[in-house]
């Protein structure tokens, strides 16, 4: 449930076509759901392999103004079906996270009007609303090339850092952002940095992205006056420690202003992102 369903269910009350009783149990039964009251897009139906582990939060979209987003990592597909069909209402899709490629495919057979973007390991059960007009869905699968500016945007340090940068700007086109993406701009070659100063000071916040020593943040931090949200990714040989190197240099960046998220959290920076936007 999201405000505009709420305000719906309480014009309805007071519209007299549902009683206060019936509204407020809807209201009460919300918050946690369990997946055995959900229904299946194709059958409206309760489905019949849902599994009962998995409790859902529908009113965190109320509380936070980001609905419930399913983390795909570790589940086995009744419960990615549970959890996707449980919180999948009209209007409000659901976005699922680091899902292997096998799994991806099988939530696009069993809810058909989704995406899925591989490189990305996301996967959204329909098309949201309030995504700008024009663009080709907001994973915009088998997109060669993405603008280099935008009120977010989102640069990586070397092409390895791409599918954490993609998760990242995956996530922003479902909250309703056109980001834009810079790549391959680390600090081994830093001159390739200068032809997109203009749009890197120009962005309102950017998602700095980075493996190795992860020095690129501080480097940006130290060049324009818009905050920047560092992503620590564990690209690197042995001494990176899987990104504890490039996490550790970002926490102790020289330059002020930029605020870390943990190793590999693309998801995770593009909701922060969304948050300090929205205020």
């Amino acid at each position: 449930m999201d405000k505009k369903n709420l305000a719906a269910l309480l014009s309805a009350v007071a519209n007299g076509d549902t009683t206060p009783e019936d509204a407020a149990q809807a209201i009460l039964q919300e918050p946690f759901r369990r997946t055995m009251n959900a229904r299946t897009p194709e059958t409206d139906a309760a489905p019949t392999n849902v599994d009962p582990s998995v409790c859902l939060d529908g009113h965190r979209a109320l509380r936070t103004g980001m609905g419930e987003v399913v983390f795909g990592q570790g589940k086995n597909r009744e419960q990615l079906v549970s959890a996707v069909a449980g919180l999948d209402v009209p209007g409000r899709p659901v976005l699922v996270t680091r899902l292997d490629e096998d799994d991806g495919e099988y939530l696009l057979e069993r809810f058909p009007g989704g995406e899925f973007w591989p490189k990305a390991r996301l996967f959204i059960s329909s098309p949201p609303l309030g995504v700008a007009e024009g663009l080709a869905g907001p994973f915009a699968a088998g997109k060669s090339s993405w603008p280099a500016d935008g009120e977010i945007v989102v640069v990586t340090a070397g092409s390895s850092d791409i599918p954490v940068a993609l998760e990242a700007v995956g996530t922003l086109r479902f909250l309703g952002y056109e980001p834009g993406l810079v790549s391959d701009v680390g600090v081994a070659g830093i001159h390739r940095l200068e032809p997109h100063l203009p749009a890197l000071s120009a962005a309102r916040l950017l998602v700095v992205i980075a493996g190795m020593e992860g020095a690129l943040p501080s480097v940006l931090a130290g060049l324009v006056s818009a905050p920047l949200i560092a992503v620590p990714t564990s690209v690197g040989y042995g001494a990176s420690f899987g990104g504890l190197s490039a996490l550790l240099a970002m926490l102790n960046a020289c330059a002020p202003g930029v605020a870390v998220v943990n190793i590999d959290n693309g998801f995770g920076a593009a909701a922060l992102a969304a948050r300090l936007l929205a205020i």
